[in-house]
């Protein structure tokens, strides 16, 4: 518990213990000055915000609601029910406060990936800094047990790294010099230097920490309607509990006295807290379970959405494949194997695609950057340039017939590179990208889960998506595809969807942005996937899995059934104790503890949105 809970805890425990001996207390001018006592301990902050809501124009809400039964209580001297309103009240906003801080546990852990300094090395000495003024380029230390403060490729050093806060995975990740690591990261053992890639600004942390924060802006429709509810539910109850006061009396005979017991306790029971507390709650619990299993949710409308996702619509490289690529055939057809390689290692060595980059390590004694002059890179298509004074193309089919170039029949479960010099067809390349291990175990359990559609988009050859296709049992595959063609066919898929379903992508790349924008929930592989796929995403996964789209499609249901669960549960109970309470039959003491036992039951159920597993 925060401080601040012990202190309203121990309020709780006095106001109680004074309310006990109030009633206790058979002398009536003791037992008064107790029971006053009780009812400013336990109510003077509900009395204080519903005079600053009346004056600011915010007349009807909980606070409201609560300070004028109590008040109306003591009027008709029932001062131990006034006291019991306000004491119970307490007891339920202290278990919300004491469960949102339960909910919030799991993103408070995230805030805790952020580094307070960054070790860096200037003029040959390590001095400590802020992360945030950190430059690109610059070295940093970082030691055993320390967290990496910001994005960087590893220099020196050898070790293993806890990516928990980051991914969900417990599995430690070896690196050594030459490899990607992400801040946040907590380094195990050994002593590395890593050169800064990024900005703090633009790291990974500070992406994790800006989209954490921004969560609770984007609220679902359950949210929305809960807020459209009472914006009307509050004032109706005011003018059914003044009209249950006034018009027994005036036109049927009926005791002031009685009536206007039997409105107050209308007022309690209609006091809206499981509701305004357990519905964004469920939300709430949520975002912070997913977020445990390396799942970042930009909001709680597309934790409701993923629940009703009727089609996955998926990029291939990087998405279904593990995006490292390999050289595993050459096919020269004008000259040696030598040749072909050279001009493809010399244009590739000026592109950072993963193929490029294969091409490059497989012919690393070969390549010579400064042989290729005037390099234009062609998205989607591969690279044009010159080569000793004639026009090299490296790149796809597209690519060969933009350029004149006729290229041999070829039938490969690879991604084809072909190459050009002048008007001569040196050969291609095939290079290969292995599927990832949990690729078709996650479409199977997103099956399982009522995924009807799921397809495959990608700009790769046809053989080859056909080849992953037939893997995976994809629904449907088109391949050759630029950005724009990726829009296009999603939609299509949107306007076959039914209505209330929704359409998820889940790309990686650039290219994937328009389309993962376009999507009714974009989802971005993080860890791998560029900023531009991140930014335009509404879910990320940090850890590049496939298989958490099917974890967070099962935290997405489990969190809206809870919600509803509340929603009904709050509802029905509430609507069963006005009609008694408008009836005389349920007095001030039920309508209490219906109005909190309900708050703490659907509170209860709420929290279990925190306890919630992996998809298997």
């Amino acid at each position: 518990m925060s401080r601040k809970q012990k202190r309203n805890l121990i309020r709780i425990g006095l106001s109680a213990a004074l309310l006990i001996a109030g009633v206790l207390c058979h002398t009536p001018v003791p037992s008064l000055i107790l029971l006053l006592a009780a009812y400013i301990l336990s109510g003077y902050d509900v009395l204080k915000e519903a005079m600053q809501g009346i004056l600011r124009g915010q007349i009807f809400d909980e606070n409201f609601l609560m300070a004028i039964a109590s008040i109306g209580a003591l009027i008709i001297g029932e001062h131990a029910e006034a006291v019991a309103v306000m004491v119970f009240y307490q007891l339920g906003e202290w278990f919300q406060s004491y469960a949102v801080g339960r909910s919030r546990a799991s993103i408070a852990d995230l805030m805790d990936i952020c580094p307070e300094t960054a070790t860096v090395i200037r003029d040959g000495k390590p001095v400590e800094v802020d992360p945030s003024d950190v430059a690109v380029g610059e070295v940093l230390v970082v030691k055993p047990g320390e967290k990496i403060p910001l994005d960087g490729i590893v220099l020196s050093g050898v070790s293993a790294l806890n990516t928990a806060a980051l991914t969900g995975e417990s599995l430690p990740r070896d690196v050594q010099p030459g490899d990607s690591v992400a801040g946040g990261c907590i380094n195990l053992n050994g002593e590395l230097e890593l050169r800064a890639e990024k900005e703090y600004a633009d790291s990974t942390v500070a992406r994790i920490l800006e989209l954490v924060e921004s969560a609770a802006d984007k609220k679902s429709q359950a949210e929305s309607f809960i807020t459209r509810f009472a914006r009307y539910y509050t004032p109706a109850v005011c003018i059914a509990a003044l009209l249950l006061f006034l018009l027994p009396p005036l036109f049927f005979g009926g005791s002031w006295a009685e009536c206007g017991h039997r409105a107050l306790s209308f007022l309690v029971v209609s006091c809206p807290c499981a509701l305004v507390i357990s519905v964004p709650l469920s939300f709430f619990g949520g975002i912070g379970a997913a977020s445990r299993h390396g799942i970042l949710m930009k909001g709680s409308n597309y934790l409701e959405a993923l629940a009703n996702t009727w089609a996955i619509v998926m990029d291939k490289t990087g998405t279904l494949t593990e995006g490292s690529f390999s050289v595993t055939a050459l096919h020269p057809c004008d000259g040696a194997e030598e040749d072909l390689l050279r001009v493809a290692a010399a244009a590739e060595s000026h592109s950072t695609h993963p193929i490029s980059r294969s091409v490059c390590r497989y012919a690393a004694e070969l390549t010579n950057s400064d042989a290729a002059r005037n390099v234009q890179e062609i998205a989607g298509h591969g690279i044009v340039c010159e080569y000793k004074g004639e026009t090299a193309a490296v790149g796809n089919r597209r690519l060969m017939d933009a350029q004149g170039i006729e290229t041999d029949a070829h039938e490969h479960g690879g991604t084809v590179v072909h190459v050009s010099l002048g008007k001569r067809y040196l050969g291609h390349i095939v290079v290969e990208d292995r599927l990832k291990t949990s690729a078709k175990p996650a479409l199977e359990t997103m099956r399982n889960l009522g995924v009807e559609q799921l397809v495959m988009l990608t700009g790769d050859s046809s053989e080859n998506a056909k080849h992953v296709a037939n893997a995976l049992g994809l629904d449907g595959t088109h391949a050759q595809l630029l950005p724009d063609g990726k829009v296009a066919k999603l939609e299509e898929l949107l306007a076959q969807k039914p209505a209330g379903k929704h359409v998820a992508f889940v790309g990686d790349g650039i290219n994937d942005a328009p389309v993962l924008t376009r999507a009714d929930i974009g989802i971005a592989m993080g860890a791998m996937g560029s900023n531009a796929a991140v930014e335009a995403a509404d879910v990320v996964l940090m850890d590049d899995d496939p298989a958490k789209i099917a974890t967070a499609m099962k935290i997405s249901r489990k969190t809206l059934s809870i919600a509803r669960q509340n929603i009904v549960f709050a509802l029905g109970i509430k609507a069963l104790v006005l009609v008694l309470a408008a009836l005389g039959i349920a007095g001030m003491w039920m309508a209490v503890f219906a109005d909190v036992g309900v708050s703490v039951l659907a509170i209860l159920n709420a929290m279990r949105t925190l306890q919630m597993k992996e998809a298997k």
